[in-house]
């Protein structure tokens, strides 16, 4: 180490302990955060299975699907949107509007339907809206939806199904 310059020791030594830092801190969420349960439960297999490639990234794994590609963004009859995992409902056609994302937008879920949790990916923080019932994710919610509630829950039409009232 003698040949190196002293800011590059200083570099590579800071580039060390931020390195380790994160692994330290990555360990420490997995040992804090235990497995959710849920009523539905089902295996990977049959997840994939059950909601063909689409739905399954969607709720089982986080995805998002790409805006404006949902027929549930222009779905306005009365009726209920339904978890496509576990047929749940999760959302009135009373509470959609049309935020302009191009995903189906809702100012409040049906009680009880939805859980959230802190999402950190992205690097940024967001709050993940899941399905009470079987955990699928179905979307974000953001604080720049309509009265009353002030909330817009975006959804992913792909993690839905549309009942008609």
């Amino acid at each position: 180490m003698a040949d190196i310059p002293l800011h590059r020791r200083r570099f590579l030594a800071l580039a060390s302990l931020g390195t380790a830092g994160v692994a330290l801190v990555g360990c420490g969420r997995q040992a804090e955060a235990a497995p959710e349960r849920f009523a539905v439960s089902k295996t990977d297999a049959q997840w994939r299975q059950q909601l063909g490639p689409a739905a399954y990234d969607v709720l089982r794994h986080e995805g998002t699907e790409r805006p404006f590609t949902s027929p549930l963004n222009d779905e306005h009859r009365a009726g209920t949107f339904a978890c496509k995992g576990c047929t749940a409902p999760l959302f009135s056609s009373k509470t959609k509007f049309d935020s302009g994302t191009g995903w189906p937008s809702f100012y409040a879920p049906l009680r009880d339907a939805v859980a959230t949790r802190t999402d950190r990916s992205l690097g940024m923080a967001r709050v993940e809206v899941h399905c009470r019932r079987c955990g699928g994710h179905l979307g974000h919610v953001f604080d720049d939806g309509p009265p009353p509630t002030g909330k817009r829950y975006c959804m992913n039409g792909v993690a839905m199904t549309f009942r008609a009232a």
